[in-house]
């Protein structure tokens, strides 16, 4: 099960960014929109430093991700970015996506669960309805949206590599603690 963590754009605490990723997660993606490009390139070396066997993420600053050697998040709207540039990562939110989100490395289908501001979820079935009818493809599928122990064994799949998560991570009074739990309820 690969646990991906998503920051929640609430800037540069340390302790919480420290503490998430050495949570146990296997990889963490700097989601920071209001920040600068300094501010991003700092954040990401020094995470970098901290845990160099992290895999790291940047969302929407394809410019800071090659500079770091980070994998790349492209949102919905973003055009395609050549694979030979770097890692790449993007949403999917139906199957008829993936055609033009094949170069992708990592693809997180999204909303599974209510999440405020993310539109309708699409359940348990409708997660793996979309997971049965994508076509062989060799990237990494990741399941966001609400995700949490109680929940995650519902999601498993044979497609399905494992989940990313936001707001129940970050806002975890133990990251530590929540990466357990949740890795704990994956293999029942």
């Amino acid at each position: 099960m690969h646990v991906l963590a998503i920051s929640q754009g609430l800037g540069a605490d340390w302790a919480r960014w420290e503490a998430v990723a050495r949570s146990g997660i296997d990889s963490l993606m700097i989601r920071e929109k209001q920040m600068g490009v300094r501010q991003l390139m700092a954040l990401g070396q020094r995470l970098q430093e901290l845990d160099p066997g992290l895999q790291i993420w940047v969302n929407g600053r394809l410019d800071v991700a090659l500079s770091l050697g980070a994998g790349f998040h492209g949102g919905e709207g973003y055009p395609t970015v050549p694979a030979s540039l770097c890692r790449v990562s993007r949403p999917l939110h139906s199957p008829e996506q993936l055609c033009e989100r094949s170069v992708a490395d990592q693809l997180l289908i999204s909303p599974v669960f209510a999440v405020p501001g993310k539109g309708k979820p699409l359940g348990i079935k409708g997660l793996h309805d979309i997971l049965d009818t994508l076509p062989p493809w060799g990237g990494r599928v990741l399941a966001l949206g609400g995700i949490n122990h109680e929940n995650a064994f519902s999601l498993k799949h044979s497609r399905l590599d494992g989940v990313a998560l936001m707001r129940g991570l970050w806002e975890a009074s133990s990251p530590r603690d929540t990466v357990a739990r949740l890795r704990r309820a994956w293999m029942r």
